[in-house]
């Protein structure tokens, strides 16, 4: 039976070139949605508290200004910046202090002293231990909030089209690494013949490539992706030797390194390994090769472990081992499938030991993927509701969905593999077969024959033996596409080949995205009222949604001195677009529950467009106050919210 009798679709030469086109078209689509939607990469730390606090209103000057971090930050010379009403610098512009304490993470600017009433602005910038940088600004204001000539760059640290380039490199280099990895452990583990298939050969060596140049990539914009986010600095020297100080810069060139040891890895592979025949030398250069294949593999994941998530939070100790077993698990096995599908749709001489072989593999694969993913989950995680309502959760439940899918079609293709049975084309012995030498008039014409017999030129002997191996390839090639459950297999590792590009995608996403657990805590921290110290500020900011036409909001509330007695309240109503906003009715109420005290009215009176004030406000004890607000955005549309602010 031909091939296109089994196939209503494009002839056996074309399929694997369409297959290939199928499978950039749909990488090409995964990724330019995943990095369209995906903006710049969030990060593992986050602040989650400062001092004074956002939109607080001191009496005072402060000394200094403080910043809390959920994570370990790297901070330089310019990485907090007090900014006052004209813009010019109100801090001392030294190198930020070092005030953290235990596992609170903490860092401190001095002011200059005699600092006039006024709103001022903190612009702060720096790189989370997991290697991403991460940015922000906030405003407090002393005596009295005022005008400021402020205006910060719109652009995010870590975006632009610098950063659009380093997340296509840092894809790229997950790719790479998969090729690299799953390709070579094919090889030596699966099909040690394929060693002299120039198929298998480009897969790999094309897998280096991508490494390398993604990793040279990411090294050479490191600077201007956590700075200027301007191409040309990607090659000034002061920058370049800066990066080359920091964990991700180390770890990009350690990364090279190794890929020179890998390159040396994959000469002796497709060249000394492959032309080697005796089978009891090549049984010990296989060995050879495996054990220290296997130290440069892990070394380039360890590369990734050591600058990424799992170098930082709880357990880091763990979880960097842990994180290099997941990769390695990654690249065996969406490796050795990309591998399998090269195999069988470009090479005539793969057969089904082969075949079963890489089903163990990718066996014990999921089973390391399996228990090293649920530490990571619980890790990085935490909470079902991180899972849920976090973005981080979010593409972890997709990621585990689509794990189900490829193990699904895997199943299949198991099927496929227990009736596949080895053709005269297809023998996967570890030797010479029958085939390597012409037996029919198929292959060989009389006139070949008659010719081959005499003393014919050099050059003619070569011809006529291209000509002998054209043909022999094309036998195999129509007996291999004949075959129903060979054709079956190519199929499902084809589906399977497409979902596990999708899964890569998403696997690379979840490296540049804050964990859940750390955003959780971002959150709480953000949200929660601060009270310092007694007789200190406290400050509340509570979103709202009236359910009318621009009724969405944000209140932000300052209570001061904070303790009981006469209190001065500011209320400040800032619209969805961060401008202020006039409503037509707010009121406030104080409750102390635990004293059934309350609720007690505050009116305040308006004092410029989106801000209220109100003084003498009495607070007759001190505890955990719940603070009522009430927004009136048209004549039908009000919502109350509320927020617990301990005073006194």
């Amino acid at each position: 039976m031909s091939a296109t009798a089994l196939y209503a679709g494009p002839s056996p030469i074309r399929r694997p070139v369409a297959a290939a086109a199928l499978l950039a078209a749909l990488v090409s689509l995964v990724f330019g949605l995943l990095l369209a939607g995906a903006g710049p990469a969030s990060a593992h730390a986050a602040l989650t508290g400062s001092d004074p606090g956002d939109g607080a209103v001191v009496d005072t000057a402060p000394k200094e200004v403080t910043l809390s971090f959920s994570e370990a930050i790297a901070v330089g010379d310019d990485s907090i910046r007090v900014l006052d009403p004209n813009g010019k610098r109100a801090d001392t512009e030294a190198e930020p202090r070092d005030l953290s304490e235990g596992s609170t993470v903490r860092y401190g600017v001095a002011l200059h002293s005699g600092l006039p009433d006024g709103t001022y602005t903190v612009a702060w910038q720096a790189i989370s231990a997991d290697s991403h940088p991460i940015s922000g600004a906030f405003t407090f204001s002393i005596g009295a909030p005022s005008e400021t000539t402020v205006a910060l760059s719109s652009q995010d640290v870590g975006g632009g089209p610098v950063g659009v380039v380093y997340d296509i490199a840092r894809y790229a280099a997950y790719g790479g690494f998969v090729l690299l990895v799953g390709g070579s452990a094919f090889v030596l583990v699966c099909w040690r013949r394929g060693a002299s298939a120039l198929p298998m050969q480009r897969l790999v060596v094309r897998g280096w490539l991508t490494l390398t140049a993604a990793t040279l990539v990411m090294l050479l914009l490191r600077n201007p992706y956590t700075g200027s986010g301007k191409f040309a600095d990607a090659f000034d020297l002061a920058g370049l030797q800066s990066v080359l100080d920091t964990k991700p810069g180390a770890a990009l060139v350690s990364r090279l390194l190794l890929l020179g040891a890998a390159a040396l890895f994959i000469a002796v592979l497709f060249g000394t390994y492959a032309r080697r025949e005796d089978e009891r030398e090549k049984k010990d250069l296989t060995f050879g090769l495996a054990v220290g294949g296997g130290v440069v593999a892990a070394g380039i994941a360890a590369t990734w472990a050591m600058s990424e998530h799992a170098s930082t939070g709880i357990q880091a100790s763990i979880a960097m081992p842990v994180d290099v077993a997941h990769l390695l698990a990654v690249a065996a096995w969406l490796g050795g499938l990309a591998s399998l599908l090269v195999a069988l749709y470009r090479t005539p001489d793969i057969g089904s030991a082969a075949v079963r072989r890489f089903s163990t593999v990718a066996f014990a694969s999921v089973v390391v993927l399996a228990a090293t993913g649920i530490y990571q989950s619980w890790r990085q995680v935490g909470s079902w509701s991180a899972l849920t309502g976090t973005r981080y959760g979010q593409l972890l439940i997709i990621k585990v969905a689509l794990i189900a899918v490829l193990l699904a079609v895997a199943w299949f293709s198991r099927r496929w593999t227990a009736r596949l049975t080895d053709t005269a084309a297809s023998s996967d012995a570890e030797g010479a077969t029958a085939e390597d030498a012409p037996t029919g008039p198929e292959e060989t014409s009389p006139a070949a024959s008659d010719e081959t017999s005499d003393d014919v030129a050099p050059e003619r002997a070569a011809q006529l033996a291209r000509q002998r191996a054209v043909l022999t390839a094309t036998k195999k090639k129509r007996i291999r596409d004949a075959d129903p459950e060979r054709s079956g297999l190519r199929r499902s590792v084809l589906a399977e080949a497409a979902v596990a590009v999708v899964l890569l995608a998403v696997t690379t996403m979840l490296t540049s995205t804050e964990p859940g657990r750390t955003e959780e805590e971002a959150a709480a921290g953000a949200t929660a009222a601060t009270a310092p110290a007694a007789g200190g500020p406290v400050n509340l900011s509570m979103p709202f949604d009236t359910g009318g036409e621009q009724g969405k909001g944000t209140v932000r509330i300052d209570i001061e001195p904070a303790r009981t007695g006469s209190n001065d309240l500011h209320v400040w109503i800032d619209g969805s677009d961060g401008e202020p906003m006039d409503v037509p009715e707010l009121k406030l109420a104080l409750t102390l529950e635990s004293k059934d005290i309350g609720p007690l009215p505050v009116v305040p009176d308006r004092l410029a467009e989106g801000h209220w004030t109100a003084s003498g406000v009495q607070i007759p004890m001190a505890g955990e106050w719940k603070v009522d607000v009430t927004v009136r955005t048209s004549d039908i549309d009000q919502v109350t919210i509320d927020k617990n602010a301990k005073i006194g």
